[in-house]
């Protein structure tokens, strides 16, 4: 995932903190790069904004590489394995620390004559930086904040390295959110389009705005589509009138149909969980059931269960979209995958993307890998060991962009909370990253997506 700016990279990363909202949140942003992150994660979710000063310690010869970070109110840390792999004497850290806390001081001076603080006692700090490579700025941030009297620091990030994410969580933060956390980060910039240095002028002025007044959350599902109030409806489709609920939020870009293969799975705590996750994004959601409570026994037919269902899938589509003119998206679990990945791959068909949960993919027709033009994303849970290999292998015969992750704990049901709210932030991202494909007929090559400019077989990807 790459991402145009750092405003455009915060706004992806406030819907990953979505949980957080109304936590009595104070969001940090850590200057300068993580400003414009920071100010959009406030609007977003309605919490003050305000500046935490740090400075990188950086290697004199490799710039881009921090070998520790200073913070306010003295905070100093340093990280050893940088210091021993660069060869760093004591003299050449003491000049450049030395230096650095003095511009830090005339930051942090300037600085509060300009802006009260914004009280963190009691509160949550929710620490927004552009990205963490080595987390020193990160690990100097979190010890100023709780010096500051914060109650519980959180960080956050549109991209870091994996190892500091975890050593973080494990050390300084309370909770480390990073919707992409990448075992070989590279330089952070390289996943932007736009990595343009923030200046002086623009943290004030982004400061200056978030404070007239508090943001409040622009994100509210307070009302539905008038003619759909998550309302019971009964869909027609290859021979039978099959039962739904559906919900379309105010001026929602598409509408996602959650796919179940069984004729009761809509009651589903966790159908009925993910798809507020969805509301929350603005997304609308028709959770139906493919077959009815008389036809369950035709699962023990494979074959013929996944003719039908993909029929079924395919006459449900048409229905959706004609009745709410919103383009459509697949969210599909178990038996209902390969019924998904059948109908998207159909010529003519019209789907944005598609995400595969706890399915077996490996069902479907031979050569449906190469017809898929919609962006489809694999989601296994660590624990459900036979599915695990299988949607790997799925991810790579596909011809489009596609995606695979295991999700750490997750069983078959996913009945773990943790897990399933893991599988409900990836599921709202992948058809959030790609509401901008164009709706239409399916073309006769692999899509040309803005956030992968060039075709092609995409890599393996993991999570």
């Amino acid at each position: 995932m790459r991402f145009d700016d750092r405003r455009a990279a915060g706004r992806r990363l406030a819907w990953y903190l979505d949980s957080l909202r109304g936590h009595h949140l104070v969001v940090l942003g850590l200057p300068r790069g993580g400003v414009p992150v920071a100010y959009e994660v406030a609007l977003e979710l309605g919490a003050p904004l305000d500046v935490l000063q740090v400075r990188k310690l950086a290697v004199p010869w490799q710039p881009e590489l921090a070998f520790g970070a200073l913070a306010e109110s003295g905070v100093c840390v340093h990280n050893e394995d940088v210091i021993q792999r660069s060869r760093l004497d004591a003299a050449t850290r003491d000049t450049v620390q030395k230096s650095a806390r003095d511009a830090l001081d005339r930051c942090t001076d300037r600085w509060r004559a300009l802006h009260d603080p914004v009280p963190l006692t009691g509160r949550t700090a929710l620490i927004v930086d552009d990205g963490m490579a080595t987390g020193a700025t990160a690990t100097a941030a979190c010890r100023a904040a709780r010096l500051h009297g914060a109650s519980r620091v959180v960080l956050a990030a549109p991209v870091a390295s994996l190892a500091t994410v975890r050593r973080l969580k494990e050390t300084v933060a309370d909770a480390v959110h990073c919707p992409q956390a990448l075992h070989d980060l590279g330089a952070i910039g390289s996943w932007y389009d736009d990595f343009t240095q923030t200046s002086d002028e623009e943290v004030e002025a982004l400061v200056a705005r978030a404070a007239q007044p508090v943001p409040t959350p622009r994100l509210r599902v307070a009302t539905t589509h008038p003619s759909y109030l998550s309302q019971e409806v009964f869909v027609p489709a290859a021979g039978a009138r099959l039962a739904g609920q559906l919900a379309v939020p105010d001026s929602a870009p598409a509408v996602v149909l959650l796919a179940h293969g069984s004729g009761t799975s809509r009651y589903s705590p966790r159908s009925r969980s993910l798809a507020a996750a969805l509301h929350r994004a603005g997304l609308g959601t028709l959770l139906l059931d493919l077959l009815t409570g008389s036809e369950e026994e035709y699962q023990a037919d494979t074959a013929f269960a996944l003719r039908l269902l993909t029929t079924r899938l395919d006459d449900a589509t048409r229905w959706l979209h004609r009745h709410t003119e919103l383009p459509v998206c697949y969210f599909a679990v178990d038996t209902a995958v390969a019924a998904a990945l059948e109908a998207a791959a159909a010529p003519g068909s019209e789907v944005l993307a598609v995400v595969c949960r706890s399915g077996r993919p490996d069902l479907v027709g031979r050569t449906t890998p190469a017809r898929l033009r919609a962006p489809v994303l694999f989601v296994v849970g660590s624990r459900d060991t036979e599915l695990v290999e299988v949607n790997r292998e799925a991810s790579g015969r596909i011809a489009c962009e596609s995606g695979f992750a295991v999700v750490p704990g997750g069983s078959h049901e996913f009945t773990e909370p943790e897990a399933l709210e893991t599988s409900a932030r990836l599921t709202r991202d992948w058809f959030l990253t790609h509401l901008t494909r164009p709706f239409g007929p399916a073309r006769s090559g692999p899509p040309v997506h803005p956030l992968r400019p060039v075709p092609g077989p995409p890599p393996r990807r993991s999570a």
